[in-house]
């Protein structure tokens, strides 16, 4: 496939317009007009560029990629290290942010919700169709399940023991989930009537806000709630459009 059929295929996918994102959202260094093989991941890191070239792969896809906003510029050190090597082997790089994130099907919150089984989904943000949320709203397939068993369940579908605040004895069926570093919104997870509140990271309010809130609340892993869009791509691009597409797991305990 051309390099150019291929940017147009993500964007037609992913629809990087319908959001104002702290990143470029598609191509962001360029390397060999011909893409066949594909290395998907969750972060370009330079362990996962070494694998690519290893892999003998002409593209990177991410979910975090380079180019952050309010981040030092030039291209030195680390940077110059990881875009060097992407230039030196002739490997484009694409990063898709938030259209990954929101995916209703492919994204990082879709995988975890399709994980964990949930349905009659909505978007987090009200108002918003699930398209453009960044974050989904559902009920359990199967109905109410205690926080023991909930909890069970998630580090089932992320492959990892999380943070639980079981904060009372409250039946879960409702779920609020936003993967990635996503912790300020759980007033949002209050405000649609979730009975706990699923993200990657914590921080130190957090606690406080689910305990007086009464609202149970997860921190699964910022890494291990993001590897679901990028491993949804693979999937897409070697099922459906016949690239060498592959997911490679860089472990970040984060």
């Amino acid at each position: 496939m051309l390099r150019s059929e291929f940017d147009s295929l993500l964007d037609k996918t992913l629809s990087p317009n319908r959001f104002k994102d702290y990143a470029p959202n598609g191509l962001q260094v360029e390397g060999k007009k011909e893409i066949t093989r594909v290395v998907t991941g969750v972060t370009a890191s330079q362990a996962l560029i070494d694998a690519a070239i290893d892999y003998k792969a002409d593209a990177i896809f991410v979910h975090h990629g380079y180019f952050w906003k309010n981040e030092d510029p030039r291209i030195v050190g680390m940077k110059y290290r990881r875009i060097a090597a992407l230039i030196l082997n002739d490997i484009n790089l694409y990063g898709y942010h938030l259209p990954l994130d929101a995916h209703p099907t492919l994204g990082n919150n879709a995988g975890l919700a399709d994980a964990i089984g949930l349905s009659n989904r909505s978007g987090l943000q009200t108002g918003v169709p699930i398209e453009d949320s960044i974050g989904i709203v559902g009920d359990l397939i199967n109905g109410p399940m205690s926080a023991v068993a909930f909890q069970k369940r998630v580090e089932e579908a992320v492959g990892r023991d999380v943070l639980f605040e079981c904060v009372n004895d409250r039946l879960i069926h409702r779920v609020a989930l936003c993967t990635g570093g996503a912790q300020g919104y759980i007033e949002q997870a209050v405000a649609v009537g979730a009975d706990v509140f699923i993200t990657g990271e914590v921080s130190e309010q957090t606690i406080h806000i689910a305990r007086e809130m009464g609202i149970h609340f997860v921190a699964a892993g910022h890494h291990a709630t993001e590897r679901f869009g990028a491993k949804s791509i693979a999937k897409f691009l070697a099922q459906e459009h016949g690239l060498d597409a592959i997911f490679i797991d860089i472990d970040n305990p984060a």
